[in-house]
């Protein structure tokens, strides 16, 4: 695991240097260079895989290509036996980085498939006798990689940081990007909050040749071939040995490991697995709080005590991180730098990679399972949705109209006040759906963003955003067509970069067997009602993992690796929030209306409105401004 920078055209090491150091907590163990008068090339190395003979950059044969490489290839000694078999020669013990050039030459532009690269990855690659230089990321993007032309050249690098501190990278705003974050909690690659800088999608590789740049895909997100021959049990079973398989190979490596143990049922079955594969006990971690959660987070405070029983269980060496309110409020500057965009989802790994860096560096964890199996609301809403449109065909609209077993197919929203629910949402256009549930939706937009920002914006629309997402879409279900656009979009733009950025800002690597591309490609061939059954979130995978994780768990309602936050801003952060959001402080930038802010926060503080996710995605904003971008535009 490492950070990588790097440009095109005439060398500059004090340049190429000053970007490096940009990276350094990404990869705090080492420092290497490239130069050759054509192309610059930097790493900061986080020693992982074969610590002695692995350091980067590093060449073919030849010298003839040079690579600098963010990640893991888990099955990079499998590659590694092949290639041999193949006629190459390596020079390394055993580097995962050294396979890549060799695959290059092996199987061209499109090595990651061709070759079945399991891992994570965003790199660059220099073909030095084509004179091209490539920038790859990985299948579903857990590791970033952003880049900005500039003229003819290109600059890179795995933090927007890294570039900005390119003196001929443009610091402009893009206001076009920043507007779809006040919907959806994150900027959506390929755009990001500087308008010049851009970030690769997943899947996709860049080609830079001759002053021009050119993307394409090698691997893409595809649903549209379900197995109609397959049992849940059948299912299961399949989905647990290839869970056991990605577990097993992540646990490969040369450096100090643990698990992240939330207390939910993803992260403990990782730590289950992990405890089939070594004798010694698994090192985990959890996060805690020294204030009981109130409101919607109460059962936030079961978290700490689920963790310790499966450590109980399961026999680790566990330690545990008590957060604060006020430590949370202390840090959420250094929190926004690090995402180097505003960002207004979950951060809870920042304060947890803090104990997890006093032990180990690197760390299995139990994301991705809800973006595969289906857990969150727009997930858990979409057959319900789906049968009450049905219904309400038959002229069924009301709830006494409705029999015990047509109510039994909204479960879980079967309930008079969860009908409601179901009403108020109702829409065949998945898009006008889920746009009801965004933070701001586009009228609530146009009365908070200033009419400077607006003016700026353009012809910016989150809901056809989400009708462009549908476009692409291939699924043929209504759960699994949801599944694909939050593995398009929230997957890779919010769930992803926070793992990413807030481990990294602490030099921890992390590792997720549920996003092995196996699991991934058998999961989005499993019909919709294999994953949500009768208001069940997650059924095949709950079903995969019985008799591993206990019954108890299995059946506990799901929280969420989330912080507390909202409870705390009633509470002891009110005071601060007030303070961040005061009309002085908005003047700063002038994007927001402070009216229309100071009516939120009236709202919201005498109990009338309950904004608590709007008043969190402005308070991040706000936080993101004064700490990166106040310089910037």
């Amino acid at each position: 695991m490492c950070g990588i920078c790097g440009f095109t055209g005439e060398g500059d090491r004090a340049l190429l240097t000053r970007m490096s150091a940009t990276l350094t907590h990404r990869g705090p163990d080492d420092a290497g260079y490239y130069q050759d008068g054509e192309v610059s090339l930097a790493i900061r190395r986080l020693a992982i895989v074969d610590l002695e003979t692995g350091g980067q950059p590093i060449a073919n044969e030849d010298d003839s290509l040079w690579v600098v490489f963010n990640g893991e290839i888990y099955n990079h000694l499998e590659l590694r036996h092949s290639l041999l078999a193949r006629g190459h020669r390596f020079r390394t013990h055993h580097s995962d980085t050294e396979t890549i050039v060799h695959a290059y030459e092996e199987y061209g532009d499109r090595w990651p498939e061709a070759a079945r690269a399991n891992g994570m990855f965003g790199l660059a690659l220099w073909d030095r006798q084509h004179r091209r230089l490539l920038l790859y990321r990985d299948r579903i993007g857990k590791k970033p990689l952003f880049w900005c032309q500039v003229g003819r050249d290109l600059v890179f690098g795995s933090e927007i940081k890294a570039l900005l501190a390119h003196p001929r990278v443009s610091r402009e705003l893009d206001f076009a990007a920043l507007y779809h974050y006040f919907s959806l909690k994150n900027l959506s690659a390929p755009h990001t909050a500087f308008r010049e800088i851009k970030q690769l999608l997943p899947g996709h590789y860049l080609i830079w040749e001759n002053g021009q740049v050119d993307i394409r895909p090698y691997w893409r997100l595809d649903f549209s071939q379900p197995l109609t021959d397959i049992t849940p049990e059948e299912a299961a079973r399949h989905l647990l040995a290839l869970l056991d398989d990605a577990v097993r190979l992540r646990m490969a490596c040369d450096a100090p490991y643990g698990a992240y143990l939330s207390g939910g049922v993803d992260s403990s079955s990782v730590v289950a697995l992990m405890c089939r594969h070594q004798t010694q006990p698994v090192i985990s971690f959890s996060l805690g709080y020294d204030e009981e959660p109130q409101g919607q987070f109460v059962g936030k405070s079961l978290d700490i005590e689920f963790a310790r029983l499966m450590s109980k269980r399961l026999a680790t060496e566990h330690h545990e991180y008590i957060l604060s309110p006020q430590e949370f409020a202390g840090e959420l500057p250094q929190v926004l730098q690090a995402f180097d965009e505003p960002f207004s989802g979950t951060i809870s790994t920042f304060f947890l990679s803090i104990l997890i860096h006093r032990h180990v560096k690197v760390a299995l964890s139990g994301d991705g399972a809800d973006e595969l199996f289906g857990s969150y609301l727009p997930h858990r809403l979409s057959w319900p949705l789906h049968h009450f449109l049905e219904l309400q065909k038959q002229g069924k609209s009301g709830w006494q109209s409705l029999s015990e077993p047509e109510r039994l197919l909204l479960r879980p929203f079967d309930t008079p006040e969860q009908f409601a629910f179901l009403q108020s949402l109702a829409s065949p256009d998945q898009a006008r759906w889920r746009m009801q549930l965004a933070v701001f939706g586009e009228e609530d937009k146009h009365r908070l963003l200033s009419p400077a920002f607006l003016d700026q914006v353009g012809d910016a629309d989150t809901y056809r955003y989400y009708r462009q997402l549908l476009s692409q879409t291939t699924a043929r279900d209504p759960l699994n067509t949801t599944l694909e656009i939050d593995q398009r979009e929230v997957l890779p733009n919010q769930v992803l970069p926070f793992i990413d950025r807030l481990s990294m800002a602490h030099s921890i690597e992390v590792r997720s067997p549920y996003l092995d591309y196996r699991i991934i490609e058998f999961a989005n061939r499993l019909p919709g009602d294999f994953k949500i059954r009768q208001g069940v979130n997650k059924y095949v995978h709950k079903l995969a993992m019985r008799g591993l994780v206990p019954e108890d768990l299995l059946q506990r309602p799901k929280e969420g690796f989330v912080q507390p936050i909202y409870a705390w801003m009633d509470t002891c952060l009110a005071p601060w929030v007030k303070e961040s959001l005061a009309p002085e402080r908005l003047r700063r930038h002038g994007f927001l209306v402070p009216g229309c802010v100071e009516k939120l926060l009236g709202e919201h503080y005498s109990g009338t409105v309950n904004h608590s996710a709007r008043l969190w995605n402005l308070l991040c904003f706000q936080t993101w401004f004064e700490a990166v971008a106040k310089d910037k535009g």
